[in-house]
């Protein structure tokens, strides 16, 4: 016996009726759930690694790059992309500034090398100490 199966735009209606709807029932869900969601996810580190080599080995990224298509990415990324932009700006913002500090102290403690003349290359020594610094600073060493 053949099985019953939902067609797609009756499905795809649902999900987004449903969906749209249960933002109240995803916040609750989440609220109280850091700890367990954060114990759970390092134990999953070795599937993690593991999930990602397969990828890697089929070729994952690439064909869902190409499967999305160029055209698909432009449209989502101009429209819904475009609209939620600033709303997820605004909200990152402390974070950002907590995640950068560390960055900027650590560019803000530097003494460079002197500057040369322009076209001189002892001017990359001055790149190199704040690319050297910030690398030490992000993997430590």
């Amino acid at each position: 016996m053949p099985l019953r199966v939902t067609d797609a735009a009756t499905a795809a209606r649902k999900f987004v009726q449903r969906g749209q709807a249960a933002g109240a029932d995803y916040a609750e869900g989440v609220r109280g759930a850091g700890d367990e969601w954060q114990r759970q996810t390092v134990a999953a580190e070795e599937n993690y690694n593991a999930g990602v080599q397969q990828a890697i080995t089929r070729g994952a990224f690439a064909r869902g790059v190409q499967d999305a298509g160029a055209q698909r990415y432009q449209q989502k990324a101009s429209t819904i992309g475009a609209q939620r932009f600033p709303q997820g700006i605004a909200a990152a913002g402390p974070d950002w500034s907590e995640g950068t500090r560390p960055y900027l102290d650590t560019i803000a403690a530097l003494s460079l090398p002197p500057r040369r003349p322009k076209g001189d290359p002892g001017n990359y020594a001055r790149v190199a100490a704040v690319g050297e610094a910030l690398r030490r600073r992000k993997v430590g060493g």
